[in-house]
């Protein structure tokens, strides 16, 4: 308290202009129309770049939640879209009674590391075993194909990307359901991808839409890519072709792992089907 008395008697010249400015600024305000409104106009100028900063801050800081929340909401459409579904048809006579059932269904998770630069690369996403995640099964992005699951913990799971060499998922030109397969290119670009195997009567065109087939882990019509170049394969009785991928795996931060509740009945028909071969 004393050093504080020191310091105001020895200062106090400069405190007794500043009190006065102060004072002298405010009765000039007060008393002139003009002044008064350009310092209210000043004042809620600069209070409401604060609010507005403010704002912005808490926005960011919430985007996280508000992320999660859209990624379920996303994932909760997939499940009511009619591609996710099959149709159970019972034929009698004249009457045709059709129910859709539910063949997909979509759980949303978070990326938590990802690569894109490797000749084999891989995502770890926030869902595992406890959450309903298997192996083997589809992941997908809101814009197209990510990868299958490869390995599954009870809290996080292990994706082989699309990027990788043993990637190859069945797949068909959208405008006349060609099949063939996408699989990632020798060049290394994550941004490219090959559509091979297309029988050369296809007559694809420059733009055209890539998506899965019937034949893949995921519903039909999953978005792969568009098709770029065309090439004709040694031989000339198929055409590979290369498709700049719907998928943009540099910047990944949610997806949705695919559930084909059908995979475990084809998966032990087809494994009967080749004991009897």
């Amino acid at each position: 308290m004393r050093n504080l008395l020191i310091f105001i008697t020895k200062y106090n010249a400069f405190f007794l202009f500043l009190i006065f400015e102060i004072v002298s600024l405010l009765i000039y305000i007060k008393y002139n129309s003009f002044q008064k409104a350009s310092f209210i106009n000043s004042t809620n100028q600069v209070t409401g770049n604060l609010y507005a900063k403010a704002d912005e801050l808490k926005g960011y800081l919430s985007l996280k939640d508000v992320n999660d929340k859209l990624a379920k909401e996303n994932a909760e459409l997939r499940n009511q879209l009619r591609a996710s579904k099959y149709a159970d048809t019972v034929a009698r006579k004249t009457v045709n009674d059709t129910i859709y059932k539910q063949q997909y269904e979509y759980i949303e998770a978070q990326v938590i590391n990802n690569s894109i630069n490797k000749r084999n690369n891989y995502l770890t996403i926030s869902r595992g075993s406890r959450d309903g995640i298997a192996k083997g099964m589809g992941v997908i992005s809101s814009l197209g194909v990510v990868g299958k699951v490869i390995f599954v913990g009870e809290h996080l799971s292990i994706i082989q990307s699309l990027l990788h060499k043993e990637s190859r998922f069945s797949a068909m030109l959208a405008a006349n359901r060609e099949i063939g397969y996408v699989e990632w290119g020798d060049d290394l670009d994550p941004r490219k991808g090959l559509l091979v195997d297309v029988s050369n009567n296809a007559q694809p065109k420059i733009g055209e839409l890539v998506v899965t087939s019937d034949l893949s882990l995921f519903p039909a019509g999953i978005p792969l890519g568009k098709v770029t170049r065309l090439t004709t394969k040694s031989g000339g009785f198929f055409l590979n072709m290369e498709v700049a991928l719907a998928t943009d795996f540099s910047k990944l931060e949610y997806v949705y792992v695919v559930i084909n509740k059908f995979a475990q009945e084809q998966a032990g028909l087809e494994a009967q089907e080749k004991k009897d071969e």
